[in-house]
């Protein structure tokens, strides 16, 4: 879900010229095996995966921005701490995500250059603003719990260091949308106006966060070869189903109106129904044109250039730390 973007514009077979290689490969996929960083694999299947890492570590970074506009406007001190140790989490994420990216032979600067640059994508759910605190509420009950359906999956992808970072990030996660329930069961608990709020909140972030899951499987570009290869478990559409019906008791639990008023039991399927999504809302926010894409890029523009001193004087001490080193050896 935090690669919506990704699209698969090679082919998926292996290099032709090392058909044994290729079958080997293709082995450790059928046998649900861990492909590791010093194994051969497909062109494809190396540049699949680095686009997905590290959008999905550029989503985790780019997340921090629309919480860390209400750390200074948290309504206590346990609040604001809780907040402050979960954009933490996020920057952690992010870390563990590009070290994973890493080990498939693309640097991090080169990573962060087509971030920064507009050539890679982040998820679209961090082009919507935050308007309230309720909101803080909604992007840790909602988007966090989107998130966790998404990648406990991950936790088996086939390519081991991807999947042994997500076991932690899904740990952490995971007090993260409890985290957001919390605040948002404190919010319909209180005055009527902060319940107006939170209700406010889910209206707004519901078909965004149910569009983060990506197109219909029918759209879908990319999750046939995804699956294939054993990087993506469940497809977008069973993911979505999965997360509809686990949140609207949710929502009946808060006592706030259902945000979709086609949202109704099936019987006979055993899932909820629910309305049309309108993708066409989704095409324009990773195309760019949402309500703070250039807001959020701008903002992460500005922090690389600030903190270009904070890397220059990393790397003179690890050059003086490093001649040190070499003069007590010799």
């Amino acid at each position: 879900m935090y690669t919506q973007a990704l699209d698969l514009s090679q082919a998926a077979a292996g290099d032709a010229s090392d058909r044994e290689a290729n079958d080997r490969f293709e082995a450790l996929i059928a046998a649900d095996r861990k492909i590791e960083p010093q194994d051969w694999m497909p062109a494809a299947y190396r540049k699949t995966l680095v686009r997905q890492i590290s959008q999905h570590a550029h989503s985790e970074v780019v997340g921090m921005l629309p919480e860390g506009n209400w750390v200074t406007r948290a309504p206590s001190l346990r609040r604001k701490a809780i907040l402050l140790a979960k954009i933490q989490d996020e920057g952690g994420h992010g870390l563990y995500l590009y070290a994973a990216a890493e080990t498939l032979g693309t640097s991090r600067d080169q990573m962060v250059d087509a971030l920064l640059s507009g050539r890679a994508k982040y998820s679209s759910i961090f082009n919507y603003p935050t308007l309230s605190w309720a909101d803080i509420g909604a992007i840790g009950w909602l988007v966090d719990g989107a998130a966790i359906m998404n990648q406990v999956p991950l936790c088996r992808c086939s390519y081991g260091p991807y999947a042994r970072a997500m076991i932690r990030i899904c740990k952490e996660e995971s007090f993260h949308q409890r985290q957001g329930f919390d605040l948002m069961l404190s919010l319909c608990r209180g005055t009527p106006k902060q319940k107006a709020m939170a209700q406010d909140a889910l209206n707004r972030w519901w078909w965004p966060v149910v569009m983060m899951f990506g197109p219909s499987d029918s759209a879908s570009m990319n999750s046939a070869q995804t699956m294939k290869w054993g990087i993506k478990r469940i497809s977008n559409d069973a993911l979505r189903q999965k997360f509809i019906d686990a949140t609207v008791p949710q929502i009946e639990l808060l006592g706030l109106a259902l945000p979709d008023a086609e949202l109704r039991w099936n019987a006979e399927r055993g899932h909820y129904d629910h309305g049309p999504i309108d993708w066409s809302e989704l095409d324009r926010v990773i195309a760019g044109h949402g309500p703070c894409n250039r807001e959020r890029l701008a903002a992460r523009v500005n922090a690389h250039e600030n903190g270009a001193w904070v890397r220059e004087a990393a790397l003179a001490h690890a050059r003086k730390q490093q001649t040190r080193t070499v003069g007590v050896a010799a």
